[in-house]
């Protein structure tokens, strides 16, 4: 699957409604805002208290996390957050400054 042109028509419910669009209707290019590991839960909560903000989440589980996602409930490489381009610097800044934190195992 091409990220860049299709990632979110695959995606099941509204996400690709509330995302963001371009001039010519095309939804604006998601930027990776961090990686957060599972075992705190520390992805859910960013993902909902950026929602409640109205900032729309993409959630990608790196390498074979879908795998370990389906059977284990968790991603054993964490889960990779992206949002819009557009508020990636307000998404930042609801998350304290936090931004592209590297996965530590």
């Amino acid at each position: 699957m091409d990220f860049e042109q299709n990632w979110g028509r695959s995606l099941p419910g509204d996400l690709y409604g509330r995302w963001p669009k371009d001039g010519k209707g095309e939804p604006e290019k998601p930027a990776l805002l961090c990686n957060c590991g599972n075992l705190s839960m520390g992805d859910e909560l960013r993902v909902n208290m950026l929602e409640a903000y109205g900032i729309p989440c993409l959630r990608i589980y790196p390498g074979d996390g879908s795998f370990g996602k389906i059977v284990l409930g968790m991603s054993g490489q964490g889960t990779d957050i992206y949002v819009p381009e557009s508020m990636l610097e307000d998404a930042i800044a609801l998350c304290g400054g936090e931004g592209q934190e590297p996965f530590e195992e």
